[in-house]
């Protein structure tokens, strides 16, 4: 039976533990299916980090999975929606999860990794290397056992990382580079690659994740190091921020939160992340609804981000053009800056109302204001 009860089901991460003992902890909530950290400090402060210094921040909900055995590219090839056979060594790809009928299940991210034990200098380039997965914590049961669900006559296995053994902590921000220089850890210059090295006696697994606005790292470490890995993070010059911050940064750039921006009932193509797409790579599951969009037909609605004019509003915040509904705000935030607050949104819009390229309506306590469409992630 499973457990309701957030007290019980939902553990905190391994950076909460440690920072629970501070003179300041920080305040924690329920994220992602853990308790982490939520603020550190004055809100607009780590969100200056993030935009234009360098933060660090708990990745804590954040789980790996090594799949292992003879058939796990073609396997894993036909249970996700992007690239498996293809990626390079050591990099990654953005990944849907899909059931049959072509609708979302969830997100991951796959990774190839070089290993020289996992080689099979028989089967060529396309079976060599490691494979492994990122799932966030309150996906991880539903999507392993949609996978598992699919091993059948398949040599495959699937073996998930001990969390209490190892955790992450992510370094954001335009100086994010600056950081992991001064700590003697190797910068990557590229989005969705990666990188092992070790550091101060600690086995570290780098990996630059995708971030259309600023640089995003994660920082794979034993528990048995984070201690060490977040002090100095900090004395290299990254602010201590929490997701609070990290949900603004998102919104800005665009990027969609499964089960927020997302949900299930939703088609690829609605979330305008193409990105997470491979339209040649061959078959898998709800890939020919996927085929059938692409050649046949459009859509009727898509994931938009926005810039608003007015008031942060709480989602979900209707949407309209002349009088008439055409969609659904479904996340907001505000980022200060320099030059003023910014407001930023995702919403999901009836593709009619696009197509007019006109302003969009939305309303904050009686009090209507404009939202415009981006059409690519704004300059902070």
């Amino acid at each position: 039976m499973t457990d309701t009860n957030l007290a019980v089901s939902v553990l905190p991460t391994p950076l909460s533990n440690l920072l629970a003992t501070a003179t300041r902890p920080p305040r924690t909530a329920e994220h992602l299916g853990v308790l982490t950290p939520q603020e550190f400090d004055a809100l607009p402060d780590e969100i200056g980090a993030l935009a234009r210094g360098a933060a660090a921040h708990d990745l804590g909900w954040m789980r790996r999975v090594a799949v292992r055995g003879e058939d796990r590219f073609r396997w894993l090839s036909g249970m996700v929606t992007n690239t498996v056979n293809d990626l390079p060594m050591d990099a990654g790809a953005w990944n849907m999860v899909l059931n049959a009928q072509g609708r979302i299940q969830g997100d991951l991210m796959v990774w190839r990794k070089n290993d020289a034990a996992a080689q099979n200098p028989q089967s060529g380039n396309g079976d060599s290397g490691r494979l492994e997965l990122e799932i966030a914590a309150d996906q991880f049961d539903r999507l392993m056992a949609h996978l598992d669900h699919f091993i059948i006559m398949d040599d495959v296995e699937l073996v998930p990382h001990d969390p209490t053994a190892e955790t992450a902590l992510g370094v954001t921000g335009p100086q994010a580079d600056d950081v992991l220089i001064r700590m003697g850890i190797p910068t990557l210059s590229e989005p969705l690659t990666s990188t092992s090295f070790e550091w101060n006696g600690l086995d570290l697994w780098i990996v630059r994740t995708y971030g259309p606005l600023v640089p995003h790292y994660e920082l794979w470490t034993p528990v048995a190091g984070l201690t060490r890995l977040w002090r100095t993070l900090s004395t290299a010059g990254a602010r201590p921020v929490g997701y609070a911050a990290l949900n603004a940064l998102r919104i800005a750039e665009g990027i969609p939160a499964l089960g927020i921006d997302i949900v299930e009932r939703d088609l690829p193509q609605e979330t305008s992340q193409t990105r997470g797409l491979h339209f040649t790579k061959g078959c898998y599951l709800g890939q020919e609804i996927v085929e059938r969009i692409r050649s046949r037909g459009n859509v009727h609605r898509h994931l938009r981000q926005l810039e608003l004019d007015g008031p942060v509003p709480s989602p979900p915040t209707e949407l309209t053009l002349e009088g008439v509904a055409v969609g659904q705000i479904t996340s907001a935030a505000e980022l200060p800056s320099a030059a003023g607050s910014r407001r930023f949104a995702m919403a999901m819009i009836r593709s009619e109302a696009e197509a007019k390229n006109r302003p969009l309506e939305y309303t904050v306590e009686g009090a209507s204001a404009i939202a415009r469409i981006l059409t690519e992630p704004p300059r902070l």
